[in-house]
């Protein structure tokens, strides 16, 4: 990108525009802490597929020009416009934040020429090496305390320094190690800690684009984007609470869930008939293992068709999810983008009629293969084919489903991936699919998400599996086929963690691993990890091994029963921090240096995590271990199990046989906990119980009717609990509007 010299600039509304001989600049000032930085050397408009909205705040602001610069400053930052388009920022103090890199860009690897061509044809990707030129491109300075968290569920560590990502939304079943640059999301947030600030940094461009964190260079980083404007918001902070908090302002927040969707959830691509999910059912029943969820995958369609039912396989409409809904189970159906192809299939046929699907460069409907053969791609970035594809999900309701589950949605093809000039919209702007590729499940899942609420009147459970910065408003995700690998066990912690950072408070991933095969003490230990990951689901790939907890013998049963029993003792907790994260943002599953963002110990803590700030897990994740090296921040820290006092800042050795999973609970916290049930609904939540340790603390807790959206009228209850140093606990309604429970009870631990 070429600005030249710079030769004027105004101040206009909430805009400073800077025009250089070769291109435009425009600053915008969000609010004191969020500026936007805008080159339109694409289009003119900024085209926002993930803020919704106009986000300007009135904001005292000041811009004058110092020498060949132009200074705007805030309350909180300073940005430092010059010659050539370098800009810095500061905070207001002048500590320096994120600023331009002036150097030479590092070359990449020097090849000759028959190296490329044998590296080549032997299948290598040359521009992992070369060094990829980027049209739309920023080089920033690296210091050597920088480290970065965030973009969404990217493979690897939770610090991503000295890596390379690629934001382009990719089908991968193969096992994913910490070398992909690409999986199945594009959430190009970035947070970077240094030494003595924070920051974060989100490029809103939708064309595939590239994030080298020092992997090329530790002089510095850089930002390219095949195509597109360069349009980035910067975003001040005092700590990285505070910019996940601006982040999730511009973008939205994840939004309150119905209660039960944080209970356990079974899943399997191979429940092949009506007689494989009920046998399913009443074995969870039998055994007492609680269970909420049971997720139909693709077979339960005829010829996977969309929007269809297969009644000789399961039962007629409406039958079966009838009695899995008398014992307690909410049914989840899978849906796929990928329409038949198929003269005299409604979907076929109205998607034809109406215009509704993507086309080639010909005009003529475009058309790839996915499960059910020759297929269409409904054309999403279009206001009128959502609403089309919302009305459809009324087949669904009307039976009684539950919760949608988008897959396939990057969108997968399995004759190769869409050309990028396949023609699709952008409302009614004609584009085509290089620049939509990376929102296209993001435009499903809010149609999914608008239907559901539409038909229902209830918070809708939307799953998906390909998304974009912002698609947290509309559905939680998982992180896509893993495998059943050691590796990807302890890869979950990191990756639902960076989510959580990254606006998609409600994620999990597939307990047990989707591909490959589980062995018992993987089950088991992935079952302890996940016990307090926001999407709870177990699920696995049809040619594998079934993964319900009783194929693997009586021990697993009693440990799967016993953590999933804990989780369902923790849901209120875990409910609260959904509630209070539809208003800050925060996520529920948290990693140490969130809270912690001073102490070096925890900027690599990839093998423990943080629920809300009161429990810390440290899960067993490596094979044949039956001992933890648990690092315990700042504070003194009580074991759950024991009611052990163990003070922070340092490392303990805690025995961890394959039952137990190490979780401690802060000094001074009170959390709520109930009853564990078989299922939500099974019986009233009539008691609460307050887990508390000693020291003095406060909590508030919420509670509603944990379906729909009357909470926002008021119709909810909201206690505050607090306890001084003394254990004396007082209890304050601070808001009226929902039944009370008949009793609180208190339960201790750690006191003598």
């Amino acid at each position: 990108m070429e600005f030249g010299k710079l030769l004027s600039w105004e101040k206009k509304d909430n805009q400073v525009i800077l025009s250089y001989e070769k291109n435009q600049v425009i600053l915008s000032v969000i609010k004191d802490d969020i500026i936007n930085v805008f080159v339109p050397c694409w289009e003119k408009e900024h085209y926002s597929k993930s803020i919704e909205g106009d986000k300007t705040l009135p904001t005292e602001w000041q811009v004058e020009q110092e020498g060949d610069k132009i200074v705007l400053t805030t309350s909180k930052l300073k940005a430092v416009a010059g010659e050539g388009f370098f800009i810095d920022f500061y905070k207001a103090d002048g500590t320096p934040l994120m600023e331009e890199f002036r150097g030479e860009r590092k070359k990449g690897m020097e090849l000759s020429q028959k190296s490329i061509r044998l590296l080549e044809a032997e299948g290598h990707d040359v521009s992992k090496l070369t060094g990829a030129f980027y049209p739309v491109m920023k080089m920033m300075k690296l210091d050597k305390e920088d480290k970065f968290y965030g973009l969404g569920d990217k493979s690897g560590f939770l610090n991503k320094r000295s890596y390379e990502y690629i934001n382009w939304n990719s089908d991968i079943p193969q096992a994913h190690n910490e070398d992909y640059r690409s999986l199945y999301k594009s959430i190009p947030f970035l947070i970077c800690l240094k030494e003595q600030a924070v920051y974060g940094v989100f490029y809103d461009n939708t064309f595939r684009s590239c994030l080298n964190l020092g992997k090329e260079s530790q002089d510095y980083f850089f930002y390219g984007a095949d195509d597109g404007n360069l349009d980035y918001y910067f975003m001040g902070g005092e700590s990285m609470a505070e910019v996940i908090g601006n982040y999730t302002y511009l973008t939205g927040c994840t939004p309150l869930p119905q209660f039960w969707t944080l209970g356990y959830q079974q899943s399997r691509w191979g429940y092949e008939c009506a007689g494989d999910i009920k046998e399913v059912t009443s074995k969870y029943r039998e055994l007492g293992i609680p269970c909420d969820g049971i997720h139909f995958d693709i077979d339960y369609m005829e010829d996977f068709k969309v929007f269809t039912w297969d009644e000789a396989e399961y039962k007629e409409k409406g039958k079966l999810i009838g009695e899995l809904k008398e014992q307690g189970f909410k049914p989840v159906t899978i849906i796929d983008p990928g329409t038949k192809a198929e003269e005299g299939y409604f979907m076929d046929d109205e998607g034809r009629e109406k215009d509704y699907f993507a086309k080639d460069t010909e005009g003529n409907v475009y058309v790839n293969e996915v499960w059910p053969g020759e297929s269409h791609y409904p054309d999403f970035g279009r206001k009128e084919v959502r609403q089309w594809w919302a009305d459809h999900h009324k087949f669904l309701t009307d039976m009684g489903v539950c919760g949608v589950w988008n897959d396939m949605n990057e969108p997968a093809s399995f004759k190769g991936e869409l050309p990028l000039d396949v023609v699709f919209h952008d409302e009614a702007r004609t584009t085509n699919h290089a620049e939509m590729h990376n929102v296209y499940g993001h435009y499903m899942c809010q149609a999914t998400f608008d239907g559901l609420q539409k038909l229902t009147g209830k918070r809708p459970f939307v799953i998906t599996r390909a998304c974009y910065a912002g698609t947290q408003k509309y559905s939680t995700v998982w992180t896509g086929d893993n495998q059943s690998l050691w590796s990807h066990l302890q890869m979950m912690v990191p990756q639902l963690c960076n989510l959580g950072m990254s606006g998609f408070a409600f994620a999990g991933a597939d307990i047990g691993g989707f591909g490959a095969e589980a062995t018992p003490e993987l089950l088991s230990r992935w079952i302890e990890a996940a016990a307090f990951s926001p999407l709870f689901r177990n699920h696995s790939a049809k040619g594998g091994r079934r993964q319900e907890p009783w194929q693997f013998g009586e021990e697993v049963v009693d440990i799967n029963r016993k953590y999933i029993e804990l989780r369902y003792q923790f849901l209120p907790y875990l409910y609260d921090l959904f509630y209070q994260g539809e208003k800050t943002g925060l996520p529920v599953m948290r990693p140490l240096v969130l809270h912690y963002e001073h102490d070096k110990n925890t900027y690599n803590m990839n093998g423990e995590f943080l629920v809300g700030e009161n429990i810390l897990v440290a899960p067993v994740l490596e094979p044949g271990v039956d001992k933890k090296m648990v690092y315990l921040p700042e504070g003194t820290w009580y074991d759950y199990w024991t009611g052990e006092a163990v003070e922070g800042n340092q490392y303990i050795l805690r025995d961890a046989p394959i039952d137990v999973c190490p979780i401690y609970i802060k000094a001074g916290s009170i959390i709520p906990m109930y009853e564990s049930a078989q299922y939500v609904g099974e019986k009233p939540y009539n008691t609460l119980y307050l887990l508390t340790t000693p020291g003095a603390g406060s909590y508030e807790h919420f509670r509603d009717n944990g379906t729909d959206y009357e909470y926002q009228d008021g119709k909810y209850i909201l206690y505050r609990f607090t306890k001084d140093e003394q254990e004396n606990l007082v209890t304050e309604v601070l808001h009226e509007g929902y039944e009370a429970y008949e009793q609180i009870v208190v339960r201790p631990i750690g006191n003598k």
